[in-house]
């Protein structure tokens, strides 16, 4: 369960997020949605403490989320962004394999075979001694997918995982996503694939100038919308 209590962020004068407030179940998988601007990744990163929030409470577990609390907590947290960040001078499985041995000291021989299964789903084991430099954008997504997983998560933040991929690639990454959606992993995805938001979430957030304006099921949702910023927004992108 993660428990979100009148969340607020600013950025000296420029206050971003106004007060967010939401539960979240385990396992529940969330896609937030809004135009460019809204605070979208601002609340992601605080998720994580990547921002610190200037003021509301984050729970996890029933454990306040602090720089005291944050050791034991954020190895339960995954996060994929827009750029994939994997390290050049490293190979696939070296860059999957870091976190897991510097962070939580396990084995690489204890930790390959899990690896290998990874790879074997996103369909890049034969990738697993290559540079990053030598893939797709696509193929970089999937491996950093796999080392977010690699780290059994029981929370994944995924931060507009598509936007900087070119459209071909998009669907070999959203595939991937799917496919460990409703696994008992909590999801919370920012996105402008309305589509895949339709058909992968349980539950749409709206937001917008850093407030949630509406939420609901995306039946709900995207059929009968209830405010007019939403009406607008949905009409532009749909």
């Amino acid at each position: 369960m993660i428990r979100i209590k009148n969340l607020r962020k600013k950025f000296n004068d420029l206050e971003v997020l106004k007060g967010i407030s939401i539960d979240i179940a385990q396992g529940e998988v969330i896609a937030i949605i809004g135009p460019s601007g809204s605070g979208k990744s601002t609340l992601l990163r605080c998720m994580n403490l990547l921002e610190t929030p200037t003021s509301g409470e984050i729970w996890i577990d029933g454990v306040l989320l602090d720089k005291s609390s944050l050791p034991k907590i954020q190895p339960q947290i995954g996060m994929l962004f827009q750029h994939f960040n994997l390290f050049r001078n490293m190979s696939v499985i070296e860059n999957i394999l870091y976190a897991p041995k510097v962070v939580l000291g396990k084995k690489k021989e204890a930790l390959m075979p899990k690896a290998e299964n990874l790879l074997s789903q996103v369909n890049l084991l034969d990738k697993k001694l290559a540079y990053p430099q030598s893939l797709s954008g696509g193929q970089k997504q999937r491996i950093a997918i796999v080392r977010a997983l690699i780290m059994n998560p029981k929370i994944l933040l995924l931060d507009e995982p598509t936007s900087a991929l070119d459209p071909e690639m998009v669907k070999e990454v959203l595939n991937t996503i799917k496919s460990f959606a409703h696994t008992g992993m909590t999801l919370i995805m920012n996105t402008h694939e309305m589509s895949f938001a339709k058909e992968v979430a349980d539950r749409i957030l709206f937001l917008d100038q850093g407030q949630i304006i509406e939420q609901g099921s995306p039946k709900d949702f995207f059929s009968s919308p209830k405010t007019d910023r939403v009406k607008s927004f949905l009409e532009k992108v749909l």
